[in-house]
């Protein structure tokens, strides 16, 4: 139960702090031309996920100077820091003249290296790193690497309408809960979820974008998650999943996809208006 108490009051530090970092970095945003027109034509701030990072760091901080160690969060932490700084710089520097792993792996090809292409290559080392602490045998490390990187894009691929990305993040993090709920370290967990859950309303309404640097965070919890927490078999069925979802979304518009299927567009639109 001492645990619990922890855990929730990482969510409701993680909410607070969330908004306060937030009420100063959207006007620092603002005033330095950090903004992007979204799909309605709006120029409005990006790279606002930056926060999750900020905040996370934050509430890890008070439980250390309260006197409560988490196992495992400076490994987490080292992750979410450096996924959200290639997040951060794909946001600021990048040109979107190639898309898609195909488009990245291409110019690579040709001795280009996007930004894009920097975040995917710099995501795959974070995820193997990340999964060599983890997991106990090469068999694990392999596919919990590949589930820690196609998790992370996943969510920046959801990440081109409002909501889009924090809805499936919650759905996510809901069925890896269900799937392992005796074995989360919740205190790890419900700090970035008290972010996320603050955050939401802002990007539900369109009034920023929480950009590579915020989506790239997310998907890498999730997938830090599922490989730290999930029996193999759940892990293997949720790789093998992300792998058909990339196939497709290489090939068809996932957008399109979305407005043509009901129940996902009712999703999809849900608080948005």
């Amino acid at each position: 139960m001492n645990e619990l108490y922890w855990a929730v009051g990482g969510f409701l530090a993680a909410f607070v702090l969330e908004g306060l970092i937030l009420y100063l970095l959207i006007p620092m945003l603002v005033n330095t031309g950090a903004v992007r027109t979204n799909y309605r034509e709006e120029q409005i701030p990006v790279s606002a996920g930056v926060s999750f990072a900020m905040t996370l760091l934050l509430v890890y901080l008070l439980y250390q100077l309260a006197g409560h160690h988490v196992p495992g969060d400076q490994l987490f932490m080292l992750g979410i820091m450096a996924i959200s700084f290639l997040g951060f710089i794909d946001d600021m520097l990048g040109r979107r003249d190639a898309t898609g792993f195909k488009g990245h792996l291409g110019a690579l090809r040709h001795g280009r290296l996007t930004t894009g292409g920097l975040k995917a290559l710099g995501g795959g080392v974070i995820a193997f790193y990340l999964a060599l602490f983890i997991s106990a045998d090469w068999g694990n490390i392999i596919v919990n690497t590949l589930l820690i990187a196609l998790t992370t894009n996943f969510i920046n691929l959801l990440d081109l309408r409002p909501g889009r990305a924090v809805k499936g993040t919650l759905l996510l993090a809901a069925i890896i809960a269900a799937l392992a709920w005796r074995s989360m370290d919740w205190i790890l967990v419900l700090p970035l979820l008290g972010a996320v859950v603050f955050y939401f309303p802002s990007d539900l309404k369109a009034r920023v974008m929480m950009g590579d640097a915020g989506s790239n965070v997310l998907g890498l919890a999730l997938g830090f998650w599922a490989a730290a927490y999930l029996p193999l078999l759940p892990r293997i069925i949720m790789l093998v999943l992300l792998v058909v979802f990339h196939w497709y979304t290489e090939r068809y518009s996932l957008t399109e996809t979305i407005e043509k299927v009901k129940v996902l567009r009712a999703i999809d639109q849900l608080g948005r208006n």
